[in-house]
């Protein structure tokens, strides 16, 4: 192997680099401006991530700071149906839902005389309609009158006989994205709150500064969660983000940018294996491999506009292989096609397929990184490197037919 030839397949290598880097930062720029484009037209259709405030009641008297006394439910009784249903638009899948929640909350007058009491309801800001909206107020409601103010607030008047209570019972659909909570005022004392989830999704996870639930049920549909507040001072929120889904813009952007690395692994073995076996590598070679490399990037680039992730992927990394280990065989016959293809299964495809799931790819990296370390130490440790790049490498056989 001479050395101009090393120095000449490093610097094709180096210029397909500068080519994945492009393709990797177009494809950066197609997502993002897509990005904040198509989210606001997804939150114009969904509506935004969605907050339910927790309702608060209160009655005027002189003994209290600014003549009223604030107060809460005595006790809550919330159920919620979170059903995520991801949409895509572009390269990037949104994070949709529908929720349905439904809740009695009873107050309780804590006087000994009867009070006039206006409890208030708040509704999630910016929805993209409430269906089947429900707010009931007692025995003796009139539906026609719970309509919301222009605080986004339904509220209404009561009196209520010493000691006595009374049930709201409120109900509604409607859809979001990203994430649904439920809120409670700061410092305030949560008693007798009983929140319960269900989901259609087994990917749970909860919103920073939001509590856990204390029970959770898992079954082949999802999840059932439990949030217990039987007494608890300045409660955490409760919360829900949607399941992720793959985006392929990211995932292709991320592929390309370590492309380099998956060549340079398979050249090196590909290299150096095959001049040990008498049939070395002209740099022209190298850069047909490399160009076979990118065509899988490109493809895969582009296949994801018009096809599922999967099926993409699989189209371009099939493409690639028969390109570069069809030319291999051509060039090497079946002993280069034998180093090849697991080579460019290893390198290319595994190695991209671990961009698929979260945290794996710096230890895929990592592995393949010390298996081929390990493997070129083995294979090379008689090689004799002082006449190894002096050796005039034979003629390839031109192959005819």
């Amino acid at each position: 192997m001479k050395t101009s030839h090393l120095i000449a397949s490093l610097a094709i290598i180096a210029c397909t680099t500068a080519a994945w880097f492009l393709l990797g930062a177009a494809l950066a720029y197609r997502t993002n401006e897509s990005s904040a484009t198509l989210q606001k037209e997804v939150s114009g259709v969904w509506g935004p991530a969605l907050t339910q405030e927790h309702p608060q009641a209160w009655f005027e008297t002189p003994n209290a700071p600014g003549g009223r006394a604030q107060l809460l439910p005595s006790s809550s009784q919330v159920t919620v149906h979170l059903a995520s249903e991801p949409k895509r638009r572009g390269l990037l899948w949104h994070r949709t839902y529908e929720v349905d929640v439904k809740s009695d909350y009873v107050f309780t007058n804590p006087t000994k005389i009867p009070q006039t009491f206006y409890i208030s309801y708040p509704l999630p800001a910016e929805t993209a309609g409430l269906h089947g909206f429900a707010f009931l107020l007692g025995d003796d409601d009139n539906p026609a009158q719970s309509v919301p103010g222009p605080s986004g607030r339904v509220t209404r008047a009561i009196l209520l006989p010493a000691s006595g209570a009374v049930t709201l019972h409120t109900a509604y659909r409607t859809r979001g994205t990203n994430t649904w909570k439920y809120h409670f005022p700061d410092n305030h004392r949560i008693a007798n709150f009983k929140l319960t989830m269900r989901t259609n999704f087994a990917e749970i996870n909860f919103p920073v500064g939001t509590g856990s639930p204390g029970e959770r049920t898992q079954d082949p549909d999802g999840f059932s969660l439990v949030w217990d507040y039987p007494d608890v001072l300045a409660a955490p929120s409760i919360g829900m983000d949607m399941p992720k889904r793959l985006n392929a813009g990211p995932v292709a952007a991320r592929i390309a940018f370590f492309a380099p690395v998956s060549l340079l692994f398979f050249v090196t073995i590909v290299l150096l294996i095959g001049a040990m076996k008498g049939c070395p590598l002209h740099p022209m070679h190298v850069f047909f491999i490399a160009a076979g490399f990118f065509a899988f990037h490109l493809l895969f680039a582009y296949l994801v506009d018009l096809l599922p992730l999967f099926p993409s992927f699989g189209i371009s990394a099939a493409a690639s292989m028969l390109l570069v280990c069809g030319y291999l065989k051509t060039v090497g016959g079946n002993g280069l096609l034998k180093i090849a293809l697991p080579a460019q299964a290893v390198y290319l495809v595994l190695f991209s397929a671990s961009f698929f799931i979260d945290g794996l790819t710096g230890i895929t990296l990592a592995v393949l990184g010390v298996i081929t370390l390990a493997l070129l130490m083995f294979l090379t440790a008689s090689i004799d490197w002082k006449t190894f790049f002096a050796k005039k490498p034979p003629a390839l056989p031109l192959r005819t037919g």
